[in-house]
């Protein structure tokens, strides 16, 4: 059974020490390729370094909408330029989006959202967003801008007719730790009923843990519990589940087969 991780930030420093040792406990766990999205310049040069280092790795290209604040007054421009160059291991923009929480300044989240779905339409690339409080506006911005390469709703947390129009907008679902959460029922019950193939699995490691496991360090070994947990909540055998949100994720992110 093979799994990939379509959102895990595998640059921060809490995995520095052990890296190469957990990638090669995560592969013998069947997680054969992960996306790791930056949150801002200060991460675009690490996220790259990643995927030159390391096979089963690739990346996204973006500013997230809590940093938008601390970019630089140059930061548009070299996200275009970066984008331009099309490097290996890019496969996607973002993560950006919104977050309408009050205690995350606003200031700037929609005119670098604006920003950053215009540079994926214009490179032809999915988009990798991060959306909370905020899915009515998103799905309204991206209605109007029509981006055709789609990508994924990160952490998807909404209700049936939310995810049924992101879906209809070309953005896959991210599922992770929350549909370990029983309050979480109106998610869980969305993502039931839900085509399979509208689904991708993340694990936003190091945060996001199953539940039992707040506080400890989430990792893309999260990925089998997760699958199995999805896998009953559909009632459909695993092995099915795992093979098509595998290639959903292949073909959004346009991944190379395994070797």
């Amino acid at each position: 059974m093979q799994l990939i991780d379509s959102h895990c930030h595998l640059d921060f420093a809490v995995f520095d020490p052990q890296r190469e040792a957990l990638l090669q406990q995560w592969r013998r766990l069947g997680v054969c390729h992960m996306v790791v999205p930056a949150i801002g310049e200060v991460n675009w040069a690490k996220v790259m370094a990643l995927a030159e280092v390391h096979q089963g790795i690739s990346y996204s290209l973006g500013v997230h909408p809590w940093y938008v604040g601390d970019q630089s007054s140059n930061a548009m421009a070299n996200l275009r330029q970066h984008l331009a160059a099309r490097p290996a291991g890019l496969v996607a923009v973002g993560e950006c989006g919104l977050d309408l929480r009050s205690q995350v300044p606003q200031a700037g989240q929609i005119e670098w959202f604006e920003a950053q779905i215009g540079m994926a339409i214009e490179h032809q690339l999915p988009l990798i967003v991060h959306s909370v409080r905020a899915n009515d506006t998103v799905a309204k911005m991206l209605r109007r801008a029509k981006p055709p390469c789609g990508g994924v709703i990160h952490a998807f947390s909404g209700s049936l007719q939310q995810a049924q129009a992101f879906w209809q907008l070309g953005f896959r679902l991210g599922v992770g730790g929350v549909i370990s959460y029983e309050r979480a029922n109106k998610t869980r019950e969305a993502l039931r009923a839900m085509p399979l193939e509208a689904l991708v699995l993340e694990t936003d490691a190091p945060d996001m843990p199953l539940q039992g496991q707040q506080g400890a360090i989430n990792t893309p070994a999260a990925l089998l519990p997760l699958v199995t947990l999805l896998a009953e909540l559909r009632d459909e055998p695993i092995m099915d589940v795992a093979k098509v949100l595998c290639d959903s994720t292949r073909q959004l992110f346009q991944l190379a087969d395994p070797i």
